[in-house]
């Protein structure tokens, strides 16, 4: 049921920019809901949020976590989300089954531009959030106006103060009553200063101004200078934020633990519950049980758990859904597993052995279904990677697709271009966090590198070859011979074969072998890397009726290639990307330069970012090989949110100096596929 009063179990994701206090905020929330004895810290390393290995180590979080409390005797779930942009998934797949959402954020006009990607993906979804304007302890309140109005030039809904800093203490602009902060988060009713009243009294008409923008009765009491009563202001927050029209403005400390209730209060009269929810995710409905899993994570001790969204219950160990039955039903709390019997509708519960549900899926006992579901951010930046063990080759293999399930916006890739095994990911932390996990989790030693420039080389002559290949022992001998006419293609038009026989000189029958040959002799041609477009005609060769086989045919074009195409003006060909860099539009002038600033980079323009405000998009070419750390330089640039997409453009000729060095250290690493450079 939706209303004031819920008893369906809700769920609040904490969602903001890196180091802007969610964790600290969930220990504070959980403490007011009484689901902790004790407030953890980070500094103490004992927090319910932040509490793996490498979220510690990195004193970032690096992953979801599950928190479930009760505040009044209604069920709360809390999902505190890492806020690096490299980790962006576990975000957006906790905020797709979330009821609301809290905005975590720093008192810092300078800093509001990091909450606009999470601000765009909530807009885009019309996901009800609020936002918490956290660290006000250490006189924020100076530059509070400032920072929501920075905040606002990001966010395409009008943001609404709830309330107004005052001198210790603050004023609750529905109910015009102040209070004083005290210790423990405690707030005592105190009068409203004289001295406040004007400031109070512009922004609570700036508050109603905006709630009447979608409710006719209010405009017209405003209108006409009626007070509105304080149930109906209620009930218009309620209603526009669960239609996401408007977005709350609260402040406080979680640390200190100021302004918290008033914040967990907003949330039970004003967030809508799952009935709602599940309506704007349409789903579909029905009597039987439905469950949406939102994230798949491989635990220690329990194996394969798909964390899920109860639309409809009871959900209950040992039944059947989808045709896999639910090996184990958990609560989580943090790092902990908590096995449970069953579940009811709106609830937040892991289940196990379901080995063939995916992330955003819906189950029921008799099908599944596939919702709605926001794609990964393409990966950015790679490194090749292999066991430092041969041995553990297979057992890095399924290490890699468990990480890879947990975090789609990783992703694996076997080069057929190189030979190596890549991993992508969306910069260094993300990197870096996959290659601890394999070590802590799975107990992989693993070696990695820079991945090496997928280079192509072609020819810009043509040639007439001739080649024979002949070999006599002691019984059959071995001979072909052929001649053939070696020609240049235009780019991405790829290898043609012709024959052009005359007279039966060489059978048909010999002809895919020369075309093998030459296909064969073309995987490293004479710069070391693989040819592409160019044509092949066989145009005339010899043939022996007892020597003559079909290996003996792919010898002879392979020897006529490698004779031929050193006398064809080899040149080498270098990947070239296209780039849409998008950036808060203070910085577009910054990313040009910064693709200018590398060998071959070329601006091709740049424009308005479409439902990103403030925000540009640049487009741009360059080389792959000034690709490598290019997200790392743009987000040092960006204050950590410009972010691109990019997509194979061409290959296009290099020659000089640098095409030298890259043919040099081929021919160094003999038997390899393209070099670093």
């Amino acid at each position: 049921m939706d209303g004031k009063t819920l008893s369906a179990p809700r769920v609040a994701a904490l969602v903001g920019p890196y180091a802007s206090g969610k964790t600290a905020l969930l220990e504070s929330l959980l403490a007011h809901c009484g689901a902790l004895s004790k407030k953890g810290t980070a500094k103490e390393g004992n927090t319910v949020g932040d509490g793996s290995p490498e979220s510690r180590a990195h004193h970032m979080g690096t992953e979801l976590n599950v928190a479930s409390a009760a505040f009044l005797d209604e069920g709360w779930t809390f999902l505190d989300c890492p806020g690096s942009v490299e980790f962006t998934r576990d975000a957006e797949q906790a905020l797709m089954v979330a009821d609301v959402a809290v905005v975590v954020v720093e008192p810092d006009p300078g800093k509001a531009i990091l909450a606009a990607p999470v601000l765009h993906f909530l807009d885009e979804r019309e996901i009800p959030h609020l936002l918490f304007i956290n660290k006000m302890d250490g006189g924020g309140a100076l530059r509070l106006r400032d920072t929501v109005a920075a905040l606002q030039s990001v966010s395409e809904r009008p943001l609404v103060l709830r309330e107004l800093p005052i001198k210790d203490g603050f004023v609750d602009l529905v109910s015009e009553r102040a209070y004083k902060a005290g210790p423990g988060g405690a707030a005592d009713l105190i009068p409203l200063p004289e001295s406040a009243l004007p400031e109070e009294r512009e922004a609570r008409q700036e508050m109603l101004e905006h709630l009447a923008d979608f409710d006719d009765h209010l405009l017209e009491e405003l209108l006409e200078e009626v007070k509105p009563s304080t149930e109906e202001i209620f009930e218009d927050f309620r209603k526009e934020m669960a239609a996401d029209l408007i977005v709350p403005v609260f402040f406080g400390s979680g640390d200190k633990d100021m302004g918290v209730r008033r914040v967990m209060k907003a949330l039970r009269h004003e967030a809508p519950g799952p009935a709602t929810t599940a309506a704007r995710l349409n789903i579909p409905s029905a009597k039987e049980a439905f469950v949406q899993a939102f994230r798949i994570l491989h635990a220690a001790h329990v194996g394969r758990l798909c964390i899920s969204r109860v639309w409809r219950g009871p959900v209950q160990d040992g039944m059947t859904l989808d045709g896999g039955r639910v090996g184990g039903l958990f609560r989580l709390m943090g790092n902990q597993q908590i096995k449970v019997s069953s579940a009811e509708a709106g609830e937040i519960v892991a289940l196990a052995k379901l080995d063939e549900v995916r992330a955003g899926q819906g189950i029921t006992p008799s099908s599944s279904v596939d919702l709605s579901w926001p794609e990964p951010a393409q990966p950015v930046l790679a490194m090749s990677i292999k066991a430092q063990k041969a041995a553990d080759e297979v057992k890095l293999g399924g290490a890699l697709h468990k990480l890879c399930e947990e975090d789609p916006s990783l992703h694996l890739e076997q080069s057929e271009d190189t030979h190596e095994r890549l991993i992508w990911g969306q910069g260094e932390i993300h990197l870096k966090v996959a290659l601890e996990r394999l070590k802590s989790r799975f107990n992989l030693e693993v070696q990695h590198d820079t991945p090496l420039v997928p280079y192509r080389e072609t020819i810009r002559k043509a040639v007439q070859q001739h080649g024979r290949f002949k070999h006599q022992s002691g019984g059959h001998g071995a001979f072909g011979d052929v001649v053939l006419e070696i020609k240049p293609l235009s780019r991405e038009a790829g290898f043609v074969f012709k024959e052009a026989i005359v007279g039966g000189v060489i059978p048909r029958n010999y002809f895919p072998s020369v075309e093998k040959g030459c296909i064969e002799f073309m995987r490293q041609g004479p710069m070391g890397f693989p040819v592409v477009d160019l044509e092949v005609t066989l145009t005339h060769g010899s043939f022996h009726s007892v020597d003559s086989s079909d290996m003996a045919f792919q010898q002879a074009a392979r020897i006529a290639m490698g004779e031929g195409l050193p006398n064809a003006r080899p040149v080498l060909l270098e990947p070239v990307v296209e780039l849409a860099i998008s950036v808060p539009n203070d910085f577009t002038a910054k990313a040009q330069r910064l693709v200018t600033g590398r060998r071959g980079g070329q601006v091709l323009g740049f424009d308005l970012k479409p439902g990103w405000p403030s925000w540009d998009q640049v487009s741009a070419l360059i080389p792959q090989a000034e690709m490598r750390d290019l997200i790392v330089e743009l987000r040092s640039l960006t204050l950590g949110v410009g972010f691109f997409t990019w997509k194979l453009h061409r290959l296009q000729e290099l020659e000089g100096r640098d095409a030298d060095r890259i043919v040099d250290a081929r021919r160094e690493s003999l038997g390899r596929t393209p070099a670093r450079v």
